[in-house]
């Protein structure tokens, strides 16, 4: 870092509109390093670091966020394409895996790279935690966590984010066939809540919002941040923490401005009196690490979550046009006590056709067929079996499915079977490898589901948590219940991979809570001289 320039924000090129707040990176003259000063580093611009960020500023303190994903205004992604949206806000273009152990299905993983980070690319879904997760926290001794003591945060995240009960009347056809098979079997669905507002249902949500309806971070904090004071740069990437003594005091790292896609150029380092990571489960711990964080507990990077997710798709004998109304409507916890949630969703007919199997005629056959299809999803409250490992500077990670998951991923597989049939689809199409469509309960009896390899589930993620959990004990976490590090003072973090188990259901909320209640925290916590 010999030979910095001191570069003020407003002294770098800057996106159109964005003002002196916004500085891209990839467009920062690469003969030029940045030198930065703020009192909060905030490493992240997802749900957490965008909740830290609007608390802290609107308590007056100087706050950079730094976001290692490019910045796109909502009208600018709104308007891309699926494979656009895929290239430019998908960490490894939406094709992250995590490798299974064992009899352990292998995970796709999908993550935002990009201002607002994955909340651009959700189905905008929010829960609170539910109460019997926080009677689990309270047996690890996490009991400060009570719904009362969590109720002012739940709130200022809900009016933030404009979080609302998805009308009926907005459910699609396709979550209304596989609704009609569930009442048939004596189970209902339930109101999804999102963080929208105005929208229209055009079924767009996991590629972001083209109306701007769904209110991301990007939309609900960060311009109140911005406004506020905070500033923003994109296109930059954390290596390391700064540290003075036994304190944090910034953070180093390369800008992605030298030249073609995402390659490291110029140098910049920001340096704060404290310092906040929010870059998510699956990339914090790697920074923690080159410090050394974490050897006491052992834990960093283990304990990781995923809810594995696996989609099944149904052929009716009448068009059903699944696209048109809410991505995601409705959810049903009957199977709550098998550790299973079910979820209404979709996918754009385009990205679904070019994913049906076949190829020539055949292909052209089955991508016609799309508007017969109904698609609905299952996720599994799994034990902790992920883990990240770190390699030539890359992450990397690994997932052993417990017996009991193992078990819970073939009742979803039969739960959502019969309730498709039960609501009279001529087909199923099971989410196993190599499998041709079932066409009644009696065929899918005949398979022995338990016998097939794990491996051979298609199972998908959007939600690793728990890789720096909070805990009570520096023996057994890497931070303690106010987001604080027990190795390094004014070193916090607050994204996900705080949470301590898995949920159960969409962490979106979650995250943004616990996020705020550590804001709080910090807003009272005197900052340290400089």
């Amino acid at each position: 870092m010999s030979g910095l320039k001191s570069v003020p924000l407003s002294g770098a090129r800057r996106s159109d509109g964005g003002g002196d707040a916004i500085t891209q990176g990839r467009l920062v003259d690469r003969e030029v390093d940045l030198e930065l000063d703020c009192d909060v580093v905030v490493v992240g611009s997802g749900a957490s670091g965008a909740a830290v960020a609007h608390e802290l500023t609107a308590a007056g303190q100087r706050v950079i966020v730094l976001e290692e994903g490019g910045y796109f205004r909502p009208e600018q992604y709104g308007a891309m394409r699926p494979s656009e949206t895929l290239r430019h806000l998908f960490r490894d273009g939406g094709l992250t895996f995590v490798l299974g152990v064992g009899d352990s299905p292998m995970v796709n993983m999908t993550m935002g790279r990009c201002v607002g980070g994955s909340s651009v690319l959700t189905g905008g879904v929010c829960f609170r935690i539910p109460g019997s997760i926080l009677a689990g926290w309270h047996a690890m001794g996490l009991t400060m966590f009570t719904e009362e003591a969590l109720e002012p945060a739940y709130q200022a995240v809900e009016r933030a984010t404009h979080i609302e009960e998805v009308p009926i009347q907005m459910r699609s056809q396709s979550t209304l066939a596989f609704e009609r098979g569930a009442r048939r079997l004596g189970y209902e669905l339930k109101p999804m809540r999102r963080n929208t507002l105005g929208c229209d249902g055009c079924g767009r949500c996991n590629f972001g919002c083209p109306h701007q309806a769904k209110l991301s971070v990007d939309i609900a904090y960060l311009p109140g941040a911005l406004a506020g004071g905070a500033r923003l740069v994109s296109d930059c990437r954390v290596d390391t923490i700064l540290t003075h003594g036994e304190r944090a005091v910034g953070v180093t790292g390369r800008l992605y401005n030298g030249g073609g896609l995402r390659k490291p150029g110029s140098h910049f380092r920001v340096r704060a009196r404290r310092v906040v990571m929010a870059a998510g489960a699956y990339n914090t711990p790697g920074v923690l690490r080159r410090l050394g964080i974490g050897r006491q507990s052992g834990q960093l990077g283990r304990n990781m979550t995923v809810h594995p997710a696996f989609r099944m798709m149904a052929r009716f004998d009448r068009e059903l046009n699944g696209w048109k109304g809410a991505l995601q409507s409705a959810f049903s916890d009957a199977y709550e006590h098998e550790r299973i949630t079910l979820t209404a969703l979709y996918v754009p007919p385009g990205v679904l056709a070019a994913t049906m199997k076949g190829i020539g005629p055949e292909h052209v056959e089955k991508a016609r067929g799309v508007p017969r299809l109904s698609i609905f999803g299952g996720m599994l409250h799994d034990d902790p079996g992920g883990q990240l490992h770190h390699l030539l500077g890359r992450t990397f990670s690994t997932y052993r499915m417990s017996a009991r998951d193992r078990e819970a991923m073939v009742r979803i597989t039969e739960v959502m079977a019969e309730t498709y049939f039960a609501a009279g689809a001529e087909q199923v199409y099971l989410p196993i490898l190599g499998m041709d469509p079932v066409r009644s309960m009696d065929d899918l009896r005949r398979i022995d589901l338990r016998r097939i390899p794990a491996k051979r589930f298609e199972c998908s993620s959007q939600h690793p948590l728990g890789t720096t959990r909070m805990g009570v004990s520096p023996a057994h976490s890497v931070i303690d219940p106010n987001g604080a590090c027990w190795e390094l003072e004014e070193l916090f973090v607050v994204d996900g991979g705080i949470v301590p188990s898995s949920l159960g259901v969409n962490p979106q909320q979650a995250i943004m809570t616990l996020a705020t209640r550590i804001a709080w925290h910090l807003r009272e916590r005197p900052l340290p001289k400089s």
